[in-house]
């Protein structure tokens, strides 16, 4: 709705919060430029609306209609992800980018995360040509504690994996409509 997301942080603040926030990775500007902002789950589903006007976050059933329609998780992932290396100077991704063919348009980014307990120290940065992670608008309880759904995509791998995430995780958005 035109509504600020407040930014900017630390570590410890940021795997505490209960509220809307996105991040940059490594608090570097230009790489929002590049792979986009990291959003915690809130920020997906605050009433206020973090995607334009007609567009929504995709729930955890619209990744299934997505995936299956590309062949299913065991090559959905290839299928989003952008192609070409770091290592051979054409992309973002670490090599092997395995099975990357974007014949989706998706263009998947590997925009790493913002995560309070696999990065080092909690809250901080890491898996930046790595992985890209995307938040689905859809919220579990099956913990503790409670999580949100999202799809992990790696550049070692062809396919899409659905996972389980603390709420405070930074992770990017894709929007449609």
């Amino acid at each position: 709705n035109g509504d600020e997301i407040p930014t900017g942080y630390s570590n410890n603040d940021w795997i505490n919060l209960s509220t809307s926030a996105y991040a940059v990775y490594d608090d570097n500007e230009s790489n929002a430029d590049i792979y986009g902002y990291l959003y915690n789950w809130y920020a997906g589903d605050d009433e206020r609306g973090i995607c334009p006007g007609g567009w929504y976050v995709p729930s955890n059933d619209d990744w299934i209609e997505l995936e299956d329609y590309l062949g299913g998780l065991s090559v959905a992932g290839g299928k989003l992800k952008d192609t070409g290396t770091i290592e051979d100077g054409n992309g973002l991704w670490f090599s092997p980018n395995e099975g990357a063919t974007n014949e989706s348009g998706f263009t998947a980014l590997p925009g790493g995360m913002r995560y309070p307990i696999d990065c080092s120290p909690p809250g901080s940065y890491c898996e930046l040509n790595a992985r890209g992670r995307f938040w689905t608008s859809t919220f579990e309880n099956d913990g503790p504690p409670d999580g949100g759904r999202s799809r992990l995509l790696l550049y070692n791998s062809p396919g899409s994996e659905p996972g389980w995430n603390y709420l405070t995780g930074g992770f990017s958005v894709r929007c449609i409509r």
